[in-house]
């Protein structure tokens, strides 16, 4: 009979170090695209309202570039699990804002803004389980720490 281990193999530190380092690049861009160039009122489909939701998806993006520098020069799996769920909850609470707001346009009829909204709704209900996976892999992780 085969045990099988509850825990499983991390990456090389090296890898996971390329892998952080790549995440705050992409989250660094993603801010410069938002409010340098070309910035989000070139990009067609968004309305004015877009600056009703730009508090909160900056604050998720500047939070990812901050847990990733973190784990650049530590990254103890509780550490990593800890910023995955402040992370995801910050990108919660930008979907839901995004949800109320609807900075949307995509023309009048368009089979744009059904399919919009319903992603929105699927990636709040998605995101709201990944919540709840890793604050009970928080408590696992800090209880055979313990």
């Amino acid at each position: 009979m085969t045990v099988l281990s509850t825990t499983t193999r991390r990456p090389s530190a090296a890898a996971r170090r390329f892998g952080y380092v790549i995440a705050v690049a992409i989250n660094a861009v993603l801010l410069w695209l938002i409010h340098g160039w070309p910035g989000w009122d070139a990009v067609p489909f968004l309305t004015p309202e877009t600056s009703q939701v730009l508090g909160v998806v900056d604050a998720s993006l500047a939070v990812a570039i901050a847990v990733n520098v973190v784990q650049l020069g530590w990254d103890p799996r509780w550490l990593v699990t800890a910023g995955s769920l402040v992370t995801t909850a910050f990108g919660l609470a930008a979907m839901v804002r995004m949800l109320q707001v609807f900075p949307f346009d995509f023309g009048r009829g368009s089979a744009w803004d059904p399919l919009a909204r319903t992603l929105l709704i699927l990636g709040i209900a998605g995101t709201s389980i990944a919540l709840l996976v890793y604050l009970v892999q928080l408590v696992r992780v800090r209880r055979l720490r313990g």
